[in-house]
């Protein structure tokens, strides 16, 4: 008799394999900004999981946004929609990519959380392709299938008249044409990327200003190093390509997982959201932003939050810990940031959104009860994190914390300056803007 995913969770519950959560998790508001609150550091024999059951979005049902805002939906139906991509003539690309399911299962803690993670609708089938949405003249957004057979893709870049795209193992380059509705060549491997076991699998992308690099998230794989060292070659990193030859360099280090990548318009640095480790509690560690400093080491997986040590980890290694930077601003625990926006010239939200940057926090399986699953505006000022984050847009899960109906990622503006979001989750994408 086959047994359903939904016993099996309720019978690992039922024998107490989730240890208790050590207590009530921090209030979230005093884990954001520099100097968040960090309780001592927990040990589960499974660590408490909750993820509500994936349902999806019922007709007319949106997202909920802030009260001087309105939000519709652009497009449905695709398939596992993460990032999103706006190009010069207002095209909006959307890459459709999940996991390759290529990391070995090593505990029974993986088996359980791929089990979680399935029932919230976060592990569903990617399309493994960029999906291109144009708006036309009826004021319609029409979907054409812009480019295929891609490997886990996430990150994508146009320079010039290249666009290149991040595959979970190497970085493509392919012909563009301005107003193409799908690439036809084969394309070249410009760079190839860690892909070994694939715990991280996003490659988050970004180009310098001068179109010479192009600089590429790569993620840990592993939460602290269980998986062996020799794993982690060139991985928690961000990687500085060069465009002209496809030759890489580790950019900075120590960084868990940078699933977002932005250069800041007013200081012209480059800033990532960082998702950081679990299994040390519900209220650790926090997940952050933080601008990113050329031969910066900023932890993993010796600390974390500047130099709190994570015992966890054998050989300790206090010569990196010294080293370790504090990132800039904690975003609370476990809210898993996917998307990372800065406010421009031209953002069409009211005024209270143009100087700082958008993040889409995806929720965890690794927290009880949910956080994240929004997505906020925190405020800068002369460059740097200014205060309290401001919610956007929430709702994508049900009161009871039972049912989820979508779940953020990608962010860009189109050229009205509204603000979309990726739902892979819902299979869909929001437009949120100014009435």
């Amino acid at each position: 008799m086959k047994i359903s995913n939904t016993f099996f969770f309720s019978a690992l519950v039922s024998v107490g394999l989730f240890g208790c959560s050590g207590g009530k998790p921090l209030d979230p508001q005093t884990q954001y900004g520099p100097d968040p609150q960090l309780p001592e550091a927990q040990n589960f024999l499974v660590p408490p999981m909750k993820v509500p059951n994936g349902v999806g979005w019922k007709a007319q049902q949106t997202p909920t946004v802030a009260a001087d805002l309105k939000i519709e939906k652009i497009a449905d139906q695709l398939e596992h929609p993460r990032q999103l991509y706006t190009l010069p003539n207002g095209d909006i690309l959307v890459v459709e990519s999940n996991s390759p399911g290529e990391a070995p299962l090593t505990s029974p803690k993986q088996a359980i959380a791929g089990i979680v993670k399935k029932s919230s609708g976060k592990g569903g089938k990617g399309g493994n392709r960029i999906t291109l949405l144009r708006l036309e003249a009826d004021g319609h957004w029409k979907k054409y299938k812009f480019l295929e057979n891609l490997h886990s893709p996430f990150g994508v870049q146009l320079i010039g008249n290249h666009l290149y795209v991040a595959n979970t193992n190497n970085i493509m380059k392919y012909n563009y044409e301005e107003n193409a509705t799908k690439i036809t060549d084969q394309g070249v491997e410009l760079s190839d990327l860690p892909d070994t076991v694939n715990h991280h699998w996003t490659k988050a992308l970004l180009a310098s200003k001068d179109g010479q690099k192009l600089y590429v998230g790569v993620g840990s794989n592993s939460n602290i190093t269980e998986n062996g060292l020799a794993i982690e070659y060139r991985r928690a990193t961000v990687l500085e390509v060069d465009v002209a030859t496809g030759a890489s360099r580790i950019f900075a280090s120590g960084i868990r997982n940078p699933t977002g990548l932005q250069w800041e318009p007013e200081t012209g640095k480059l800033w990532t959201i960082v998702n950081e480790r679990d299994e040390i509690g519900a209220s650790l560690v926090p997940d952050y932003l933080t601008s990113v400093q050329e031969k910066g080491f900023y932890g993993w997986p010796y600390s974390y939050f500047g130099q709190h040590v994570d015992e966890r980890v054998q050989p300790q290694r206090p010569d990196l810990v010294a080293k370790a930077i504090k990132p800039d601003y904690a975003l609370s625990s476990h809210v898993a940031p996917l998307g990372l926006w800065f406010a421009s010239n031209t953002t069409q939200l009211s005024d209270r959104f143009k100087n700082g940057a958008f993040v889409s926090n995806h929720g965890s399986w690794n927290r009880d009860p949910l956080n994240g699953y929004n997505v906020i505006f925190i405020p800068f000022k002369d460059g740097k994190p200014n205060g309290m984050p401001v919610t956007v847009v929430n709702g994508f899960y049900s009161k009871d914390e039972k049912s989820l109906y979508g779940a953020p990622v990608g962010l860009t503006e189109d050229k009205t300056g509204a603000l979309l979001i990726a739902d892979d989750v819902g299979n869909t994408i929001w437009r949120v803007y100014s009435p």
